[in-house]
């Protein structure tokens, strides 16, 4: 941990006024204004309506809410070597106090750069790994996820259900396994079709795939895409057939559709990484997790039509959950649905 020395700590203080500082073990970073500079990768774009627009939001609540500088670089390729190039444009160009990679996706690239830029904390969000500068804040959607397996078999007609992502990434093959998993505990004679379509913004691509699954059966289908999501929404409508969202409240945003949410905020944990930054509590070297347990953050939210009994079901089952009797489990080794 490089830190500042004790004429640099007595100047900054002296220039913060009566405000506290923020982080005294800035090093080289160069500070405006006495804030500490945050610097974050977003792969795809800030405005899908998914995954990276909830992290970008939760970038931007930091720097509007807390005292420190922001910088950001969105519309990059998924693909290790375009991460690595980004990191290190944004490392080097801002000098940032921590660099964050929103996303389990930029697993390997982090890795890389953080070993590159020792001097500078790290973070990944729905990340698994760390390093001795490198921390990773994962809100556990795969929780909601569970529970959302489970809604979607309770409240299927046709006794067959569908799960739809672009990329095989840790955090959307967690969420598919737990997915896969309720739907087994809730009622082990449903049928699940799961597809990774390899793109997670292609609109046409996602019709396609929901075409696909809704002539083999499904009339309930989980979603983990960004902006290829409007393809499988539309092709939903009009099939006459229902979709489950992921990160935000789809229900209520297209309640013609959506019938179930798998709330994950994963912008609390860019939030939360810039917040024990400004407070000086971050810590290098370790995982935080997010999860049923504080409902703002994960949570399944079902459509106001919902049958009290399903209801009562859920919320049962999240207690079992939160009690350590179910284990949300990280694997799945069952057939995939291609088209």
């Amino acid at each position: 941990m490089t830190g500042f020395t004790r004429r640099q700590l007595l100047l900054a203080a002296a220039s913060a006024g009566a405000g506290a500082l923020a982080a005294p073990w800035l090093g080289r970073s160069v500070l405006a204004a006495n804030k500490p500079v945050v610097a974050a990768l977003f792969c795809g774009h800030i405005d899908d309506n998914g995954f990276m627009q909830a992290g970008y939001q939760g970038f931007k609540k930091a720097t509007d809410q807390l005292p420190i500088t922001g910088h950001y670089k969105d519309q990059v390729a998924n693909e290790t070597q375009a991460q690595i190039a980004a990191l290190r444009e944004l490392a080097t160009q801002y000098k940032p106090a921590l660099l964050i990679a929103h996303g389990g996706q930029n697993t390997d690239a982090a890795l890389a750069v953080a070993k590159e830029f020792p001097d500078t904390r790290f973070v990944i969000t729905q990340g698994a790994v760390t390093a001795s500068n490198l921390s990773s804040y994962d809100v556990r959607q795969e929780e909601s996820a569970w529970l959302a397996g489970a809604y979607a078999a309770l409240m299927t007609k046709t006794g067959v259900v569908a799960h739809q992502s672009g990329i095989r990434v840790p955090p959307g093959l967690r969420a598919r396994a737990s997915y896969a998993a309720g739907v087994k505990h809730a009622n082990p004679d449903v049928k699940l079709l799961t597809n990774f379509s390899g793109n997670q913004d292609d609109i046409e691509l996602a019709a396609r795939v929901t075409q696909a699954q809704a002539k083999a059966g499904a009339d309930i289908i989980y979603t983990m895409l960004n902006k290829g999501r409007s393809g499988t929404t539309q092709a939903c409508r009009e099939l006459g057939i229902k979709e489950i969202g992921n990160v935000i409240d789809w229900v209520a945003r297209e309640p013609d559709v959506f019938v179930g949410s798998a709330w994950a905020d994963v912008g609390i944990g860019v939030f939360e990484a810039c917040k024990d930054l400004s407070e000086n509590k971050f810590e290098s070297g370790r995982i935080f997790k997010v999860g049923l347990q504080q409902p703002d953050a994960v949570r399944l939210i079902m459509a106001p039509d919902t049958p009290d009994s399903v209801r009562q079901r859920i919320a049962a089952l999240q207690q079992d959950i939160l009690a350590g009797k179910i284990e949300v489990e990280a694997q799945f080794n069952g057939p995939e649905f291609q088209i």
